[in-house]
């Protein structure tokens, strides 16, 4: 009875799987284009050690990711110890005592909030945004679900030094952002005050569309590699791409003034980050199709799920909304019994650094942490929602949503 359903929904999503196909190869011909134009070479896969200066492979890296995202400038470092330590260097570097930061998409993600100084014990608030002087605000979200954009335009003037724009929803029930809502969002805060950095947390959202945020107006955008420009095979690190000064601003951060992005040895990690990028596209295909075919499946069974199956997506992610923590923690517990590593391990709601609320987690992947790898997770408060996110190939996901249908039967 599961695995028909989950056959005949296959077959009423072919629709849909050819949008996403054709995403796909707009964006594998995009950076197959990149790496041609900059000659990608063996001699680019080797790596330098100490201070890592006269890194060939360093310098053709950066310039293939500034061209896949037509950026002015790019770096792409395994020095970044997450997404969060990405958009870090992003604020850190570009703000200064006495400027103002706007998240206008509401309350960012959770772990960004002790990066500002919102939340945090008194140890990690002294070290935020805000206990350097730099003041911030928030657009709260139109009935908690959508942009605001005429509260946008009341707030931006030209006392906002730079606006967040989080493209990806969070632990939030909000809509990701598409590149349409980021073009609308760009052209206030640019009309408003030219001066203004639009920059654009990019997690989750690479490859997703055929545009990229820098396409429509933001000035900076910053990723995790452990996230879909990996392509699911780079061990750490991040990127940040952009206008020129920004970026430099932002490697000044990350190593020291002076140093910027000529120095730091790559650990012989270039032929992985080049190959994870060039895989990215099919990856994040595959990722997409778990995510609709989850979406109308549990709908199908009685869950609401966000976004629709036949929504345009924004992110990898995918909602899915139980109303109790039952069926939430059954939900993260057969994915993690189906992962290809720590398969046998359970995991339990637990209190995790950077969130408020307990929160499960399910992540039995190759890289520790990678979200471009089918996981879940989700925090023990209402309304109860698993954020699915990842699959290294949809086959991978469809074997786990089926195997959930049937743990849930008596939650439907």
């Amino acid at each position: 009875m599961i695995n028909n359903l989950v056959k005949q929904t296959e077959i009423e999503l072919r629709e849909q799987f050819e949008k996403i196909d054709e995403i796909r190869d707009y964006n594998q011909n995009k950076v197959l284009n990149a790496f041609i134009k900059n000659k990608v070479a063996p001699e680019h896969f080797y790596t330098v050690s100490g201070y890592g200066h006269d890194d060939l492979g360093r310098e053709i890296l950066d310039k293939v990711f500034a061209d896949v995202f037509k950026a002015e400038k790019a770096l792409v470092r395994v020095h970044f110890a997450s997404g969060t330590h990405t958009l870090a260097c992003c604020l850190f570097g570009n703000l200064r005592p006495g400027d103002k930061l706007v998240s206008v998409v509401g309350k960012p993600y959770d772990t960004m909030l002790e990066v500002i100084g919102t939340a945090g014990d008194e140890d990690t608030k002294c070290d935020s945004l805000i206990a350097h002087g730099i003041s911030y605000a928030e657009v709260p979200l139109k009935n908690d679900t959508d942009i605001d954009y005429e509260a946008i335009e009341k707030t931006i003037d030209e006392s906002v030094t730079m606006v967040l724009i989080q493209r990806s929803k969070g632990y939030s029930t909000r809509k990701s952002l598409t590149i349409d809502k980021i073009k609308r969002i760009c052209e206030i805060v640019k009309r408003k005050n030219p001066n203004c950095i639009c920059f654009v947390d990019n997690c989750y959202g690479e490859f997703v569309q055929k545009e990229e945020p820098l396409e429509v107006g933001a000035d900076l955008i910053a990723g995790s590699l452990i996230k879909n420009p990996g392509g699911g095979i780079v061990e750490a690190g991040g990127y940040i791409a952009g206008k020129a000064k920004y970026v430099d601003r932002a490697a000044n951060r990350l190593t020291a003034p002076g140093i910027g992005s000529e120095g730091g040895a790559m650990f012989n990690q270039h032929r992985l980050i080049f190959q994870g990028l060039f895989m990215a596209p099919s990856v994040v295909s595959d990722a997409l199709k778990g995510a609709v075919l989850a979406s109308k499946v549990f709908e199908k069974i009685g869950f609401d799920s966000a976004p629709k199956f036949d929504e345009e997506r924004a992110d990898i992610i995918q909602n899915i909304i139980f109303n109790s923590p039952e069926p939430l923690e059954h939900f993260c517990r057969t994915i993690q019994s189906l992962s290809p590593v720590n398969g046998y391990v359970t995991p339990i709601p637990e209190y995790v650094p950077g969130y408020e609320d307990k929160v499960i987690m399910a992540g039995g992947t190759f890289i520790e942490g990678s979200t471009i790898e089918l996981s879940a997770d989700g925090p023990m408060r209402p309304p109860y929602v698993a954020y699915m996110q990842g699959g290294l190939n949809y086959s991978h996901v469809k074997i786990a949503i089926s195997n959930i249908v049937q743990n849930l039967q008596n939650y439907f």
